[in-house]
């Protein structure tokens, strides 16, 4: 794994089904980068509500693997389901700030079904990839919200004050704005990423 600070960690693929989860990954950021451009507040809307996928699949499938097989599921389950329900209150909070246009909300039904499918298929071929995959999502999720970050930093994107869905979730201050968001949202991403890819490696 190649490293420069903790926040901005990449895992280099290593085989065939890395470099094709990465080049998979690249692929979506392109045509998220050409529809959203700027507007991370929207982006955040459409993308978290594919980040809530994978989560619930491979902790479904998990599920059904820990029952078929009679035997632990190494703690898994629980983490993919929390990281499941992590994603979809980031959803919940960006809802407040960026609401969604009626085609963007067209977009995010298209995106959740085909990706929904996508997924689990994946996950039943070759978890290992699956789970890759999602590491490689939550890098560009990190790599996303930076950039976020630095839009409110310099004035692109306002401030604005916190929903009280987030203050509440993440125990903010009560006064906490969007930069304070932003930065528990993006925390949590690291977080996601750095379990999916260790996953991975133990799937390998």
């Amino acid at each position: 794994m190649s490293v420069t600070t903790p926040l901005e960690r990449h895992y280099a693929p290593k085989d065939f089904s890395d470099r094709v989860a990465y080049a998979f990954t690249r692929f979506l950021r392109f045509f998220a980068d050409a529809f959203f451009a700027r507007r991370y507040g929207h982006r955040a809307v459409v993308l978290e509500t594919v980040a809530a996928v994978p989560g619930m699949v491979a902790g479904a499938l998990q599920h059904l693997r820990s029952l078929r097989h009679m035997e632990g599921d190494r703690g898994w389950i629980r983490t993919l389901l929390e990281e499941a329900e992590n994603e979809r209150m980031h959803l919940m909070t960006f809802i407040h700030i960026a609401r969604p246009s009626g085609f963007e909300r067209l977009l995010i039904l298209l995106a959740q079904g085909i990706f929904y499918n996508f997924f689990f298929l994946l996950y039943l071929l070759s978890p290992k990839t699956a789970h890759r995959v999602t590491g490689y999502f939550e890098e560009e999720a990190v790599y996303s919200y930076t950039e976020y970050l630095a839009g409110v930093d310099n004035g692109t994107h306002a401030n604005v004050p916190a929903p009280r869905i987030a203050i509440d979730y993440w125990k903010l201050a009560p006064d906490a704005r969007l930069r304070d968001v932003i930065v528990a949202v993006r925390a949590d991403e690291a977080h996601h990423r750095d379990v999916n890819h260790q996953f991975a490696d133990k799937l390998a």
